[in-house]
């Protein structure tokens, strides 16, 4: 795996007080930190000379320090029929691509972010786990996409999601980091920010240690991704999972709720004639019932390298309501994008080939 780069000459993933200090550090007074904040946050800046507030002969000066900002280059662009609009950018120290989403609805636009280029989770039916990982992103790459997303869908964002390409919890500091900066410099609540995870030994507790010390308290979503009822077709599934029994992962989101008082939010990918049966819904209900935790049914997106059938959605309603029957807090995420390639990881796939 490759290290992550260096982001001391970068600028974006600084908050206000840094930038402020910073400047100061550079013979300025402190509000010019707080224009180029604004201007990164704001306006989405690119380029140091971009600041037109900033003294020509310090933006000149920085300019030949090789003082940037960190932004990603967009190199494509696809936009679906409803409106879903998939970004495959090349980060501007080692040129590595990653993907980032945007999916709009009349109130409300989600921006499904990536959190490492490439996944070492190798999980069956995701793109992107078929060509290893690279290396984790740093904070401004992260942060990055979402301002690439704001620019090009020119809305604001109303919600994160930690799902794109790459396992959050194997870059746990950057992804923190990036939360904070999401509340504090975006004005995105933590209440609409979810991490999600296929289960990482050990991580869970650490987690929720963690973001009291980083964010104070952990309100966001944590969405822990199961996609079966138990760990022989788990295992077939998700192949990290031989070393993380499906019993010892429900036993750390149980801690984890018991430690943040957060619900936990289980993500299920229905697939036809393999998970979505009546007995693997009632033995779903057994494993998550009795704690604080929601289900979220996600129909099948088809990737090329996989032979998985999408369910009919006779199998899905059914599934939905012997859950429901069950008392099982359940919901079904519409499926978005299926036009332009909305798989995690494909676009990236067919640019590296």
């Amino acid at each position: 795996m490759k290290k992550s780069p260096s982001k001391d000459l970068a600028l974006l993933g600084m908050g206000q007080l840094a930038l402020e200090s910073w400047a100061i550090a550079h013979g300025q007074a402190a509000f010019r930190g707080r224009q180029i904040y604004e201007w990164i946050y704001g306006k989405g800046a690119r380029d140091i000379n971009e600041i037109t507030a900033l003294p020509k002969n310090w933006r000149q000066k920085l300019s030949q320090e090789e003082i940037n900002i960190g932004r990603s280059e967009e190199l494509q662009r696809h936009i679906a029929a409803d409106g879903t609009t998939k970004l495959l950018l090349k980060t501007v120290d080692d040129g590595e691509t990653i993907e980032t989403v945007g999916i709009p609805t009349a109130q409300r636009l989600t921006i499904c972010v990536s959190s490492q280029a490439g996944c070492p989770m190798a999980c069956r039916f995701c793109a992107t786990g078929k060509g290893g990982l690279q290396r984790s992103l740093t904070t401004r790459e992260i942060l990055d996409q979402v301002i690439s997303i704001r620019e090009v869908m020119g809305r604001r964002p109303s919600h994160i999601v930690f799902m794109g390409m790459g396992e959050p919890l194997l870059n746990i500091e950057a992804v923190l980091e990036s939360v904070k900066s999401l509340t504090d410099d975006f004005g995105i609540s933590q209440r609409r920010i979810t991490i999600s995870t296929v289960g990482i030994p050990r991580t869970l507790p650490f987690l929720a240690e963690l973001s009291l010390k980083r964010l104070g308290r952990a309100q966001f979503t944590l969405a822990v991704s199961l996609h079966a009822p138990n760990q022989k077709l788990r295992e077939e599934l998700i192949p990290s999972a031989r070393i993380y029994p499906l019993s010892e992962l429900l036993d750390d989101c149980r801690q984890y709720v018991k430690h943040t008082s957060r619900r936990v939010s289980f993500e299920y990918i229905l697939l036809g004639d393999l998970n979505d049966e009546p007995y693997h819904a009632e033995e779903l209900a057994d494993r998550v019932s009795g704690f604080q935790s929601h289900v979220n049914l996600i129909p099948y997106n088809p990737i090329m390298e996989e032979t998985f059938k999408c369910p009919n959605p006779i199998r899905i309603e059914r599934f939905r309501k012997i859950l429901e029957r069950r008392g099982i807090s359940v919901s079904l995420r519409a499926s978005r994008g299926l036009d332009k390639n909305a798989a995690c990881g494909q676009l990236r796939h067919r640019q590296i080939q």
